[in-house]
């Protein structure tokens, strides 16, 4: 098996599997939809176009930051158009991201040509990268490079990403089950078509494994936030 690694950080990030209407919320970790939908941007794929290839993929994220829960207040204006005169309406909008979040994600495939495809893709994307939302551009080295190994295995040796921070955070890792394994819980975050028209997302399982427990000790103080930090 082969592992394409991702670093995925920036000063926000939002991965919302369940939002509708004026709340819009964030997962814990990147979600496979978000990261997949990524994918396809850099690939210059069109909406409506088969994701499964990309589906098929197994996926894991390694969480080596949690970053902190922000809250914002958003203010939208619409147009309500009558019959002869038309009316601004103005409504609020509740948004969360992760703030100076940091992960890394694996993409496993036993075709490493698909995997370097992607890879170049990602280093000449088609179209703009962001990290769940337009507003969350990703900071840089997006890639960690591709290496002979499984997920899980790719996932626990690769390098630690939050070493120039004092900040520290529980360290685990949420990868997909593998065909037959019952162990985890089902997520619905597997993309089946991004159109506008029809937006489906199909079933996955995951689990979590701990990879250390760091509380923050009584030596390091917490550090406030700082947008610009990662830039």
């Amino acid at each position: 098996m082969n592992t394409l690694l991702l670093r995925l950080a920036a000063p926000l990030q939002a991965w919302g599997t369940d939002s509708k209407f004026e709340t819009r919320r964030t997962d814990q970790v990147p979600s496979k939809s978000g990261v997949i939908g990524m994918l396809a941007a850099a690939l210059g794929l069109p909406r409506d176009a088969d994701l499964s290839a990309l589906a098929a993929l197994r996926f894991g994220v390694r969480v080596d930051r949690a970053g902190d829960l922000l809250y914002d207040y958003h203010t939208v204006k619409a147009i309500k158009i009558k019959q002869k005169s038309t009316e601004e309406i103005t409504y609020v909008t509740h948004r969360y991201y992760l703030a100076d979040a940091i992960f890394v994600v694996g993409f496993e495939s036993a075709d490493r040509n698909f995997l370097e495809k992607l890879e170049n893709a990602l280093r000449n994307p088609c179209y703009p990268l962001f990290l769940g939302r337009r507003s969350c551009p990703p900071t840089l080295p997006l890639l960690l490079g591709i290496c002979d190994k499984d997920l899980e295995t790719a996932l626990r040796e690769a390098e630690n990403q939050n070493t120039k921070s004092r900040r520290q955070t529980y360290r685990y890792i949420r990868l997909d089950c593998k065909p037959g394994d019952f162990e985890g819980a089902v997520l619905q975050d597997v993309p089946i078509s991004f159109s506008p028209y029809k937006r489906e997302f199909g079933y996955r399982r995951v689990k979590e494994i701990w990879v250390q427990d760091a509380p923050v000790s009584e030596d390091v103080t917490v550090e406030e936030h700082d947008a610009m930090a990662e830039l």
